[in-house]
Parts: C-alpha cells; structure tokens; sequence
C-alpha cells in the first residue's frame, strides 16, 4: 500500500501544481461580454475579476439609471459566466475530462 499510496500522492501534488499554473494563466486571459448593443462592455479575466467597464455616453440618461443598472449587470453577469466557461475548460483539459462536479 505504501508505495502505491506514495504514487497517488505524487499524481496529486502534480495536478496540484498544474491547477495554480493554469489559476496563474488565467489572470492574462481576458473574455468580454456586451449589453445594449454593445452600449456596455465588461471585460473579465480568467480568475472571475472585472478588469475593464467601458460605458458609451449615449447610454447614460439621468433620467433613466435604472436602463444603464439592467445593461451593466446584464454585462457583468455574462462576462462572468464566460470567464468561469473559459476556466472549466482549461482545468478540464487538466483533469482528462474527469467530471468531477463542483471541483472548479
């Protein structure tokens, strides 16, 4: 058991350092989402963080905030989901399509 044991712990130190790599990589790595026609763009990096917010002034209207609210969570939300679709598929790569659900 000890040696085998021993394997299995190398094996998980090793998928270990992949994951930080990749958890590294994906700070460089960018996907952008847009609302209202591309009024609003969010870009969001690999590690679920918002790194740029640009608004077009057109869309800003003091009378009607609650409009530019809707667009830029529409935005966000979208940028988001694409950054955590963009993060499964590079630790999925890592894990040989295991499956494990949740992991990531």
């Amino acid at each position: 058991m000890g040696k085998g044991f021993g394997n299995l712990m190398k094996q998980a130190q090793k998928m270990q350092k992949q994951m930080e790599k990749i958890q590294e990589e994906m700070a460089s790595k960018t996907v952008e989402a847009a609302a209202g026609g591309g009024m609003v763009r969010i870009t969001a990096n690999g590690r679920q963080e918002i790194v740029n917010v640009i608004i077009e002034r057109e869309v800003v209207d003091p009378e009607d905030v609650e409009m530019l609210q809707d667009l830029i969570r529409a935005a966000v939300n979208e940028a988001l989901r694409k950054s955590q679709e963009m993060l499964n598929e590079e630790m999925g790569k890592l894990t040989g399509g295991l499956g494990i659900p949740g992991m990531f």
